[in-house]
């Protein structure tokens, strides 16, 4: 009668989330190992996981009991089962987080930016909005996925075009990410081995600008560069600026102006699982992974935050966006988010190339 019971329940859980977005749990499934496996064939049906093994399911298990645990403490961010849950930590940063950011950074930024001077230096920071959301501006496309590719820097880096080029021209066009991807052969990015946000812009400034993603759609593989999919529209670009190293008020001045492109540790406590709240770590401070910010804000309860858009598609955290939070005692910023950040450059003046 228990097993059957337990059955029933099951079902009808499948019933009432099997539409919902979102996968869900009752905490009475992770009393018993019965109910973790039967959680563990939900989560694979709902996420389209073919993958099956004791050792996928013991990862599982581990990563479902760290997620409730935290939940259940008073924490402002909270976590969730998502489609990664049965991915180790190591595994899941090298498969989605690792664009090797060290790595390319010790090769070709030789200068230390601690006292460069910034576009928005001389900007009094009290003059500054108390709140920016650069999607209600329509500078921000909607977030898009990575896949299981080491490009999200290329992301990072197309976003920020995206944004400066819609300030600039009034127009909001989705970029190829996957353009750079095939064509870059600077060394400065690898498609999916990795690369520098800063590296997309220069390359964008010294070759033909960026095409559409609908001319050059996104596949998660490095290809052969065609020219044929440049189309005829491609977004020109002036380069790049990097922000001052460990400085909240200089990043601060650039997201009031345009959305902004940083490197920071994923590896810190959940950031995997990130479901919604202002997330407050712990963190480490190896960047590997890069994103955008498009604003900032502060909550009702006077907790500053960063509104940063990521690439692993809109299931993840809030829509595909995540809240960091701001105002922190530590120059380097949460997660290490103020170690190496750039802005696009394009000047009202620069045109983009229309193709008769």
């Amino acid at each position: 009668m228990k097993i059957n019971n337990f059955l029933v329940f099951s079902l009808s859980l499948v019933l009432i989330l099997g539409v919902a977005r979102s996968f869900d749990y009752h905490e009475k499934e992770l009393e018993s190992e019965e109910g973790l496996q039967g959680m563990y064939e939900r989560w694979r049906n709902h996420h389209q996981v073919t993958e099956k093994s004791p050792e996928r399911f013991n990862v599982f298990k581990g990563n479902v009991q760290m997620i409730h645990n935290h939940n259940k403490q008073n924490k402002p961010y909270k976590l969730k089962v998502n489609q990664f849950a049965s991915m180790t930590k190591r595994e899941f940063i090298d498969t989605y987080a690792d664009s090797k950011l060290s790595h390319y950074n010790q090769l070709y930024k030789s200068r230390d930016n601690k006292m460069l001077k910034s576009s928005y230096g001389d900007i009094d920071i009290n003059t500054l909005p108390k709140r920016m959301d650069w999607r209600e501006h329509n500078a921000v496309t909607p977030p898009k996925s990575q896949g299981q590719c080491g490009s999200c820097y290329a992301f990072a880096a197309i976003g920020a075009v995206e944004g400066i080029n819609a300030i600039r021209t009034g127009e909001l066009v989705t970029l190829s990410e996957q353009m750079i991807m095939d064509c870059d052969t600077t060394g400065k990015t690898n498609g999916c081995g990795g690369g520098l946000v800063c590296g997309v812009y220069d390359w964008a400034r010294d070759h033909w600008g960026i095409a559409t993603n609908a001319s050059y759609p996104y596949v998660g593989i490095k290809e052969t560069c065609l020219g044929c999919k440049f189309g005829k529209f491609l977004v020109i670009v002036d380069g790049n600026e990097d922000l001052t190293r460990h400085d909240e008020e200089a990043h601060l001045k650039a997201a009031a102006h345009q959305p902004v492109g940083i490197s920071m540790d994923p590896g810190g406590d959940g950031f995997m699982f990130y479901s919604e709240g202002i997330y407050t770590g712990p963190c480490g401070l190896e960047i590997q992974h890069a994103m955008l910010i498009v604003g900032y804000d502060e909550d009702p309860d006077g907790t500053k935050y960063w509104i940063v858009k990521n690439s692993w598609g809109e299931g993840w955290g809030e829509g595909g966006y995540i809240r960091m939070v701001r105002g922190l005692p530590m120059e380097e910023g949460i997660c290490a988010m103020y170690s190496q950040s750039n802005i696009c450059l394009k000047s009202p003046e620069t045109k983009n190339f229309y193709a008769p």
